[in-house]
């Protein structure tokens, strides 16, 4: 099993129980750099730190992802593996290819993510600044081609309004980590609770 960790901003206080449960269970740790190492190192008993080297060049990229992936598949294959990173695992990081690369190599390893506090959330607080409103979040591209919105009691109406903007995929979890959890894939309910979160995608 391969484990992506969220380890947050750069706090070590910052860090889940959750991700730190994880961390002390890992029977093989694998990070990106310094930064995480130190984070990860007051629970994990088996760290090994990967290289990523900071580049554009495709051709570099993809070979830095197989070569890793070959180191992480071992251990991902015979026990417990976790691969720790800054920010979140699931917002604009490497961990997307890299788990793509491990699974060119063995398709059936169960891979999960545990989230950790974003670089965008913890900005808020550091800043002293509150966000109640609609806000975009981007690397670049002034059209996005993913869109999360919060509070969807109208999943359908939303939907079918997302449409006409291109977006074609669309997920919607319903009280998230409480009672009555429910995930909806493609197709919409008409109502949900207050406590729903929605993603269109562009595919």
């Amino acid at each position: 099993m391969l484990t992506a960790i969220g380890l947050g901003p750069g706090d070590p206080e910052l860090l889940t129980l959750r991700a730190v449960r994880a961390l002390k269970e890992a029977d093989t740790v694998f990070v990106p750099g310094g930064i995480a190492f130190e984070l990860v190192k007051p629970y994990a008993k088996n760290i090994v730190t990967l290289d990523f080297p900071m580049t554009r060049d495709e051709s570099v990229i993809s070979e830095c992802m197989r070569q890793n992936a070959e180191k992480i598949l071992p251990a991902a294959k015979s026990g417990s593996a976790v691969f720790g990173l800054i920010g979140d695992p699931n917002f604009y990081s490497t961990f997307s290819r890299l788990a793509n690369a491990v699974r060119e190599h063995y398709p059936e390893l169960e891979v999960e993510t545990i989230p950790g506090i974003s670089s965008i959330t913890a900005f808020a607080s550091h800043a002293k600044i509150a966000v109640n409103g609609a806000f975009t979040v981007t690397d670049g591209p002034a059209d996005p081609s993913v869109k999360i919105m919060m509070k969807v009691t109208k999943p359908k109406v939303r939907e079918a309004e997302l449409r006409k903007e291109g977006f074609n995929d669309f997920v919607l979890v319903e009280r998230m980590y409480m009672d009555g959890e429910t995930v909806y894939k493609g197709e919409m309910p008409e109502k949900t609770n207050y406590f729903s979160i929605m993603a269109a995608r562009k595919l």
